[in-house]
């Protein structure tokens, strides 16, 4: 008798989840936390000296200004958000958790 009713909690319990597509949420934010660390060192030590190097400053993206206005800092942070999207983005569609939502599936 409790096996029965533990087993509807647990079943009832997945079909939230599913239901509600948490399983795509949850996969995201670890995904997007995890490689945060990375893509910003990638960005900050290989692709900044890179540009740096392209537009013949020491400071790379950080030196990009026009006029009182720098705009660097932004365009690090963007290629950040790129990186990060694409890296979650490509990691749920190759792990295939959009399987696990019903919502995706009907």
């Amino acid at each position: 008798m409790v096996k029965k009713i533990v087993r509807k909690q647990v079943h009832g319990f997945m079909d939230f989840i599913r239901e509600q597509g948490v399983v795509g949420l949850a996969i995201g934010f670890i995904l997007g936390g995890a490689v945060s660390s990375v893509v910003k060192s990638f960005v900050e030590d290989i692709i900044e000296p890179l540009i740096g190097m392209l537009i013949g400053s020491g400071d790379g993206l950080k030196a990009l200004a026009f006029g009182p206005i720098t705009y660097g800092q932004f365009l690090t942070a963007v290629i950040d958000f790129l990186i990060i999207a694409a890296v979650v983005y490509f990691g749920f569609k190759k792990l295939g958790a959009s399987k696990l939502d019903k919502a995706a599936n009907t």
